[in-house]
């Protein structure tokens, strides 16, 4: 239990005070006071549940929760506002070693890297400004930053600069970050939504209340009296303040910082025309009610933020869905674990949130549970499951001295680990640090989208001051509207989002079919690829054997019996020839024979039991050249004292879904090779049996590397798959290389994309939706073009007001998110 100490109302006046609860924010109301002293200072609550949670998590450690929240109310301070360079002491608890730990990463001996989350980021602009300013930082080495994610990737020296300098560095230019975690994404998500919802159902609920008030006007009423007229007319401009203020309130301040950073940044945010649009209608309405000279057109303002911010919102689910990609690796980590506090002393153990562990802990993972944090095992053994992590769908023996990973599932018995990373120094969160590398790397598309997107909002301001300029001129009264007409009709978010939103939308999509893409143009190079160099062995085939055929030599015997004895001699051991045996016996519900003698097994030779020897054809002593066995397969002959019983031929496994690959490959005429390591002949029969006209065998890793140069120098895009082991040389070399198998050794490999999944349809797959990506990418910019080209002349020419170009603006902006969204479905 709690003691909860008297009210503050119960003590002495003197301690009295007003203000906001330390926890909830709320407003504080005499003599419903509580006063405690938290982390060295006196802290009022409003309540005893707040004062409970407070002292339930500063007793955990946990108090850098309440200096990392943004207060209620607050905002960034604006450049000026204060010293430059004097960073807040809410923003200083991020300089704690165990948080700089949690938040980020090593690089090598002087630099680190971490992820941020950024709000308010409207549009290239956005992005091209916190990119621009970050870089200016002393002991920043690099900022990749994303649209679409809203996610940056910094690169830095702890000597030079420090989390809370980077943090404080964004907030100076009037924007939000804080470190990413993404166990709390999907909660910072639901906000984010929470929060639009909002601000679009008040426009909504203004636009009806004021289409309603105006609909006598539209009509003629002819009994509308001008008392009634002019009772409607300002009960209109009070419900479209709401709009205005509230609902479009982010919009204006994101145009403000956009236009006082202009003479640095050389651009201007999508929010400016569209806030000044907004505000220029409005004054001028209120002008027109107060002096009663014409009509306010408040119904126009109130609808043209009602479709703008449906289409943000819209745009926010497709974005959202975008870059779940690492959301959905952090929603496999459990949230608590069990730590051993007295280990190995005591095996007592406490349950405790995750986040609370620190590197050296030790914690203990029951069967059947995820392991939420990297660890070495210190006692047990047991099965785990890492296919999350790496594709593999058998589970991996793991005794003391291994080392686990977060996201791993454990099969078979208790274990105990010592924590050996935490937070961003995962794997599971270096690969989710992955996907936003690949959303973070610009393609050329996106980036001259980005660069011609700044300079179109540019133009348009000065269209539509020449506009309003010449109209005033032409018909003074008309000016402005028209002025305004020509703001809201152009759309530069159609341009903004034309690329990223389907960029970010194709990752998703192949992230959820099983390839990870880790760098940005992976998808675009994908969709145009001329030829597909394979590796043989790890890539086309498993590298596991299995028994393809008997070659029965005593005619005393059958395949029924040889099986029988070769299961009973393997049974027990793991090398993969004789798993094949096993298996094969198993598949045919054949039971081993009981032959009254323990197996021994000679190291690279054979197992013999009594008279019975299996091995290689040179431990028996048998010339197989009388035989002829083909190339592809692995002789492994049983005999008994009187000579050769039988042959088993065991041959490599076709891994699931290369046929199918190849086959598509060939059908949209891209040119296939295999290049291996392996026998020329045996290259030669797998080319053969794959249906592959060019083929070179007996390869080595710098032939490999010059056969993909000589493809290149003739023009060809080629794309490398291999199993990143002995193929580096040839991944780095390729336009596109994709990487088969495990994880973590996969991405040091240089490879662009890393296959988790253990079938290569998966990359046929991923080749459709990057042709359809491709697709999608050049509708989006031909219809912002177009659509940009018609609409800014007709509205400069006056042909259409402001309420229908705002509907135009927003249908169009729905267009393009709406267009992208459809690769979501993946067939």
């Amino acid at each position: 239990m709690i003691d909860l100490p008297k009210k503050t109302s119960d003590l002495d006046p003197g301690t009295r005070s007003l203000g906001l609860c330390y926890h909830c924010g709320s407003d504080l109301e005499p003599g419903h006071l509580f006063t405690e002293v938290l982390g060295g200072q006196a802290r009022q609550f409003c309540c005893a549940g707040c004062l409970a949670i407070a002292q339930t998590i500063h007793g955990q450690g946990l108090d850098a929760f309440y200096a990392r929240r943004i207060p209620l109310g607050s905002r960034p301070k604006d450049p000026g506002e204060g010293q430059v360079g004097q960073v807040p002491e809410s923003l200083l608890a991020y300089d704690d070693p165990s948080l700089v730990a949690r938040f980020s990463r090593p690089l090598d001996s002087e630099s680190r890297i971490i992820t941020l989350r950024l709000e308010k980021i409207r549009c290239a602009a956005c992005v091209w400004l916190n990119e621009q300013h970050l870089r200016r930082q002393p002991g920043v080495l690099d900022v990749q930053m994303n649209y679409v994610t809203q996610r940056a990737q910094i690169k830095y020296q702890p000597g030079k600069i420090r989390i809370s300098e980077i943090l404080y560095a964004v907030e100076m230019i009037g924007y939000e970050a804080w470190p990413f975690e993404p166990s709390l994404a999907a909660e910072t998500a639901k906000k984010e939504r929470r929060q639009l919802l909002m601000r679009l159902g008040v426009a909504v609920l203004g636009m009806m209340q004021v289409m309603m008030y105006a609909w006598p006007t539209y009509t003629n009423a002819e009994d509308l009296i001008a008392e009634h007229a002019l009772l409607l007319s300002w009960t209109s401009w009070l419900l479209t303040v709401p709009v205005v203020v509230y609902s479009a309130g982010p919009m204006f301040k994101a145009a403000w910082h956009s236009l006082r950073l202009f003479p640095q940044t050389k651009m201007l945010g999508m929010d400016v025309p569209v806030t000044l649009a907004i505000g220029l209608a409005f004054l001028a309405g209120t002008m027109t009610l107060v002096t009663q000279s014409g009509d306010s057109y408040f119904d126009s303002i109130t609808m043209f933020v009602a479709f703008l911010l449906t289409a943000r919102y819209v745009e926010l689910l497709a974005r959202q869905d975008a870059q779940g990609g690492a959301e959905a690796l952090a929603k496999q980590l459990p949230a608590t674990c069990e730590r051993l506090e007295n280990f190995p002393s005591s095996g007592q153990g406490v349950i405790v949130p995750v986040v609370k562990c620190q590197i050296g802990d030790v914690i203990r993972v029951a069967p059947g549970e995820l392991i939420a944090l990297d660890g070495e095992i210190l006692a047990g053994q047991s099965q785990v499951d890492e296919s999350l992590l790496t594709g593999e769908s058998r589970p991996v023996a793991k005794s003391i001295g291994d080392h686990v990973y977060a996201g791993s599932h454990n099969i078979q018995s208790p274990i105990t680990l010592r924590v050996i990373a935490v937070g961003q120094a995962t794997r599971i969160a270096g690969i989710a640090q992955l996907l936003d590398q690949a959303l973070a790397s610009k393609p050329q598309l996106l980036g001259l989208a980005e660069k011609w997107a700044g300079y179109f909002v540019v133009f348009l301001m000065l269209a539509a001051l020449m506009t309003g300029v010449i109209w005033f001129y032409v018909d003074s009264s008309r000016a402005w509207e028209i002025a305004v007409a020509v703001l809201v009709a152009s759309c530069p978010c159609a341009l903004s989002l034309a690329t990223p939103a389907a960029m970010a939308a194709a990752q998703g999509a192949v992230t959820r079919l099983g390839l990870l893409v880790v760098r940005g143009h992976a998808m675009e190079t994908l969709a145009k690829i001329t030829d597909c160099v394979f590796d043989k062995t790890g890539t086309l085939t498993t590298g596991i054997p299995h028994l393809a055929d008997i070659k029965i030599v005593r005619t005393s015997i059958n395949e029924t019996t040889a099986l029988q004895i070769a299961a009973a001699l393997e049974e027990g051991h793991n090398h993969p020839l004789a798993l094949a045996i096993l298996r094969a016996a198993q598949e045919k519900n054949i039971e081993p024979l009981a032959l009254g003698y323990l197996p021994v097994a000679e190291v690279g030779k054979g197992v013999m039991a009594g008279h019975y020897r299996l091995g290689s054809p040179q431990w028996i002593g048998v010339d197989l050249h009388d035989w002829a066995i083909p190339e592809h397969y692995s002789p492994v002959c049983l005999a008994d004292e009187s000579g050769l019983l039988a042959i088993f031929m065991l041959s490599d496994t076709v891994r699931e879904g290369a046929l199918d690959l190849i086959k598509t490959l060939k059908n949209q005429g891209i040119t296939v090779h295999l290049v291996s390591g392996d026998h020329p002949a045996t290259v030669a029969w797998w080319a053969q049996y794959l249906g592959i006209a060019a083929y070179q065998g007996a390869a080595l890793p710098e032939e490999k590397y010059q056969y993909l140069n000589r493809l290149q120098s003739t023009g060809a895009v080629v794309a490398a798959i291999g199993d990143g082991v002995n193929d580096a040389p040839l991944l780095a070399k390729a336009n596109i290389s994709i990487a088969v198998g495990s994880g973590a050794p996969l991405a040091q490999a240089g490879a662009d994309a890393i296959l988790t999944q253990t079938s290569l349809k998966v990359i046929s797959q991923a080749m459709s939706v990057a042709q359809r990506g491709k697709t999608i990418m050049q509708q989006n910019l031909v219809w912002a073009f177009i659509y940009n080209v018609i609409a800014i002349p007709v509205a400069m020419l006056g042909w259409i007001n402001p309420w229908i170009a705002g509907i135009g603006m927003s249908l169009s902006s729905l267009a393009v998110t709406l267009n992208a969204w459809r690769l979501r479905k993946i067939t």
